[in-house]
């Protein structure tokens, strides 16, 4: 959506189908407040937090059904006239318990037309997020994050028993990766992931892959929310973290080692 009037739009009615079916918490994409491109730049509408309309909006939603809220990430105004890419936790009476700061922005090149410098526009954050909820402790990621893997661990080895990732992944690299690294962050560290995907066009140019995914602590997706827009959920269990973690339990057999340098080289 270009405009943050459209995103509201959009995202009131199927936040409120997911409460009526019972959602204790609702997660959103990526700028779900909005996105638009212009050329390599992402350009999504943006305001400061306190007057942020579409942060408002489900700030309202939360408190008026006594639901939690993740909202994947909106665009914040930030310093020297850049943008911060933050998501935020709601609770169910609209406070705002937890913020994280994108910590890997999207530079890449993809192809012919398919340039992309988020950190023309936006500033990264630079700390790693694990907030409590009444329903489990959660580790917060954002899109390009989901390629570092490093941070998913730490996330896991510091409490989170749900690691999510609200992305707006492109189409390209969408068909290509994105179930195979999210059912890996899963695996890896034997914790369930949720991670809201948006979908559709871009305005000014690109298009979002979509396939919304909840997956358990052993990498079974629970739910795939396809290419159209829509609600999907699935109830967890977290007895499952524990119990999987038993079986596998990596996240204790870390070692120390010597990285490779010029010398190492054979």
């Amino acid at each position: 959506m270009p405009t943050m009037a459209e995103a509201i739009d959009e995202a009131l009615p199927l936040a409120k189908s997911a409460a009526e079916q019972g959602a204790k918490i609702i997660f959103l994409p990526e700028y779900a407040g909005g996105l638009k491109s212009e050329g390599r730049r992402i350009a999504p509408p943006s305001s400061h937090e306190d007057t942020h309309e579409f942060l408002n909006a489900m700030r309202g939603f939360a408190r008026d059904n006594g639901v939690w809220v993740q909202v994947g990430s909106v665009a914040i105004d930030g310093p020297d006239g850049k943008l911060i890419n933050r998501g935020f936790m709601l609770d169910d009476q609209g406070e705002i318990s937890a913020r994280y700061d994108k910590i890997h922005l999207f530079d890449v090149d993809l192809a012919e037309g398919a340039v992309y410098r988020e950190s023309d526009t936006v500033c990264s954050g630079g700390e790693a997020v694990v907030y409590a909820t009444p329903f489990a402790n959660i580790g917060h990621t954002i899109c390009y994050d989901l390629r570092f893997p490093g941070l998913f661990r730490d996330l896991a080895q510091a409490g989170a028993e749900i690691l999510c990732c609200p992305a707006a992944f492109t189409k390209m690299t969408g068909e290509a990766h994105w179930h195979i690294l999210n059912r890996a962050r899963a695996i890896e560290n034997t914790r369930f992931v949720v991670s809201a995907c948006a979908v559709g066009d871009v305005p000014g140019g690109g298009q979002t892959y979509g396939h919304s995914l909840i997956i358990d602590p052993w990498g079974k997706v629970l739910a795939d929310g396809g290419a159209e827009s829509g609600v999907i959920g699935a109830e967890i269990d977290l007895d499952l973290v524990q119990e999987t973690a038993s079986k596998v339990p990596s996240l204790t057999h870390d070692r120390d080692y010597s990285k490779p340098n010029d010398r190492s080289l054979i």
